[in-house]
């Protein structure tokens, strides 16, 4: 295996098939996936330029990830179809509300709430702290680790942390295996943008051979990827299996992009571990859910067979916390040298914080964006959404695309893909500038223009369609969510 880091680059602008110039961030995603350069010139833009505001340049990041992922579904269109690359157009008003889409759904009426009442900013003695207790089981530990009981209120955990220092709180937290983090001033921290490993079609980490070498856990290894033929434009990723081992916003979104281009794409959660249902109803169009316990070996049997077969796989847990059931990258690679693996992870690959929990809105307070989006009196602020978790779910289906392109064109081989929220927020802390005030008047911004409804099984969901913008891309999903870990764990 041979390590191919690939941080953001710097590739300059590129003209384009019309209106705006391919812009640096989009250039430099693009960059950092190993995308041909020359197919810059088929990126515009257009739309609403007033959405996403913050003093960070969040519409580009915004804007870059969704192109560079249109992009890499027009490339993968054109290799299986035949045709030209087809030109991609992105509309930053469908980017701006696909941003956001957690929000924007209803169900049946009903808003879902975004964040638990234990979950957000809070004074402490020394500073400010964030919380994420969304899930009952991350209330239960972070209230514990404070020494309050189990049904205390937002009150007097407001209380408690007031006469706490702040690193006390994200440390006691930490040990417990509760979701705290202390806000801290921007970061000189730099993370890559992606990090790439090839594997050679000849065997995988692990194998003392090529096809026919055992694997690891008795398996048998082979270098051959399954064929995927000629698929429509609407649908260039038509065929492919992923495995979704991921939850939350950012893994989702990614495989929910994977689904929207033709993916066969089946979730697999522990019935162990819940799940927020309307999180499930926002990030689950397109795919299907199973649930499977690893440790019971009935359920590990049925994985090892959906896995025998699948062409990716894409974890968003904790860095180590599926090694134990024998699914590390050089488990995988053992038994399938061929693989596209992808993992996801909050803090970055290296450092003291690499092994650590978290989400967007920890990530945003850690590295500094909190504190840079400071309100006048001092509070910690936000991005207008978040953009980690979305734009980090738009590249890493970005880069599953490619690497399928570079598969068709370079020939077979695994591929070893890492991405992480703390890289993505030092793209936006550190690499993208801001733009210069336009003095042109923007268009005007409509959400409801990127809203539809829909009937599904847990009711009928006004969500956002999607922003992928090539010519011929879909306009909507296939379907729409089931019921989380309902369906049946087998390959359509």
């Amino acid at each position: 295996m041979t390590d191919r880091p690939l941080p953001a680059g710097t590739i300059g602008p590129s003209g384009s098939g019309g209106g705006e110039p391919a812009d640096r961030p989009t250039a430099d995603a693009w960059a950092a996936l190993g995308g041909p350069a020359d197919l810059l010139s088929r990126v515009s833009f257009h739309g609403p330029d007033g959405v996403l505001p913050s003093r960070l340049p969040v519409r580009r990041l915004a804007r870059a990830t969704v192109a560079v992922c249109s992009l890499a579904a027009a490339e993968l269109a054109a290799l299986r179809g035949g045709g030209p690359v087809p030109a991609v157009r992105v509309d930053q008003g469908a980017v701006a509300t696909a941003f956001v889409s957690e929000r924007h759904l209803t169900v049946d009426g009903r808003t879902p709430v975004s964040f638990a009442p234990h979950s957000g900013f809070w004074r402490t003695a020394d500073g400010w702290v964030r919380t994420h207790a969304n899930y009952p089981h991350h209330r239960t530990r972070l209230l514990a680790a404070l020494g309050l009981a189990a049904d205390a209120g937002p009150e007097r955990l407001a209380e408690v942390l007031a006469g706490l220092p702040a690193e006390q709180v994200q440390e006691r937290a930490y040990a417990a295996g509760a979701l705290a983090v202390a806000v801290a001033p921007v970061s000189d921290t730099v993370h890559p943008l992606v990090e790439h490993r090839e594997l050679p079609a000849t065997g995988g980490v692990g194998t003392t051979g090529t096809n026919g070498t055992t694997g690891t856990n008795g398996t048998t290894a082979t270098a051959s990827a399954r064929p995927l033929g000629e698929a429509p434009v609407d649908r260039p990723a038509a065929g492919l299996r992923v495995l979704d081992l991921t939850r939350v916003i950012a893994g989702p979104v990614a495989t929910r992009t994977l689904a929207l281009l033709g993916a066969d794409v089946l979730r697999i959660d522990s019935p162990r571990l819940p799940e927020a249902e309307d999180a499930h109803a926002d990030t689950g169009f397109g795919k299907r859910s199973a649930r499977l316990d690893l440790a019971e070996p009935a359920d590990r049997a049925v994985f090892e067979e959906l896995l025998a077969t699948a062409d990716v796989v894409v974890s968003a847990y904790r860095p180590g916390a599926l090694d134990a059931h024998g699914l590390a990258p050089e488990a995988l690679f053992a038994r399938r040298p061929d693989l596209i693996v992808v993992q996801l992870c909050a803090w970055g690959w290296t450092g003291p914080w690499a092994g650590r929990r978290g989400f967007d809105s920890l990530v945003q307070a850690g590295v500094g964006i909190a504190a840079h989006e400071a309100a006048p009196d001092g509070r910690p602020g936000v991005l207008p959404a978040q953009a980690l978790d979305h734009g980090t779910g738009y590249l890493i289906a970005a880069a599953v695309l490619r690497a399928l392109s570079d598969r068709h064109t370079r020939g077979p081989g695994g591929r070893h893909l890492r991405f992480s929220l703390a890289g993505t927020a030092s793209w936006l802390l550190h690499d993208i500038e801001r733009e210069a005030p336009s003095e042109a008047p923007s268009e005007a911004y409509d959400p409801s223009r990127w809203l539809t409804e829909t009937d599904s099984a847990y009711g009928k969901l006004r969500h956002v369609l999607p922003p992928i913008g090539y010519e011929g891309a879909p306009a909507d999903w296939s379907r729409p969510p089931g019921r989380w870990g309902t369906d049946a764990p087998v390959w359509l």
